[in-house]
């Protein structure tokens, strides 16, 4: 069954490829785009009618293990579509199924828009519905895979809109502001200036403590939404 879905999605996506998106997306990534290109409208339409047409047949764990193969290819649109086959199994997802996602980065998700997409569609909704607790979540802050300690900071800034605090927040990051990935500190940095722009007295605070010695790109995204002469006061000393 599973070789059965892989050949018609690569079928599909061999189909449909767009050399043109190829050359657009690829100015995002550092190393080049790695999929087929294909038209968004196009893939929606198509995911959809997987999602509907297999519900009945295609069990949570049987997508984890079709998204496995999936993730492995490292193409961008077979990863995004693995994604959207379990976040469709929602009402199903147990701490076992956060675990066997965490798997995934080993296998081949190995860019920021798979990750956030990934946080975006799935990892929020651990939370949301009480499947894992924070700690659970910051367990992949010490991660081989810098997006895997990437997700820890996107998946919290999800969270933002429904209501997370500076108090749960903060402590779950500081272990990651020393953290070397430009990607990992993209994210933290974008968590920050959301979190500012609720509560800027907590953030600026954690950011005095922290400007010393954190990445320059964690400060940069952070400050943004900042007038210049508040962001001086987070620049190095020396």
């Amino acid at each position: 069954m599973i070789d059965d879905k892989l050949n018609e999605i690569q079928g599909f996506f061999n189909k449909h490829m767009n050399l043109e998106n190829i050359a657009k997306y690829s100015r995002y990534f550092k190393d080049g785009f790695k999929g087929y290109g294909v038209d968004p409208k196009t893939f929606e339409k198509q995911k959809d009618h997987w999602i509907e047409a297999w519900k009945d047949e295609m069990s949570l764990d049987d997508y984890l293990d079709l998204g496995e193969h999936l993730v492995q290819t490292g193409n961008y649109e077979e990863s995004s579509l693995a994604i959207m086959f379990v976040a469709s199994k929602r009402e199903s997802f147990t701490p076992e199924t956060f675990d066997r996602l965490g798997k995934w980065f080993g296998l081949g998700m190995d860019n920021w828009a798979s990750t956030d997409v990934l946080c975006m569609f799935v990892l929020k909704f651990f939370l949301l519905d009480g499947v894992i607790d924070y700690q659970k979540l910051a367990s992949w802050s010490t991660a081989n895979s810098e997006w895997q300690r990437r997700s820890v900071p996107v998946t919290l800034n999800e969270l933002i809109k429904t209501g997370l605090t500076p108090d749960i927040a903060l402590p779950l990051v500081e272990p990651l502001m020393l953290d070397g990935s430009e990607y990992v500190q993209k994210g933290i940095g974008t968590l920050l200036r959301g979190l500012w722009q609720k509560f800027p007295h907590e953030v600026e605070n954690f950011l005095l403590k922290w400007k010393e010695g954190c990445g320059r790109l964690i400060v940069r995204y952070a400050t943004e939404k900042m007038d210049k002469e508040k962001r001086k006061q987070f620049a190095r000393s020396k």
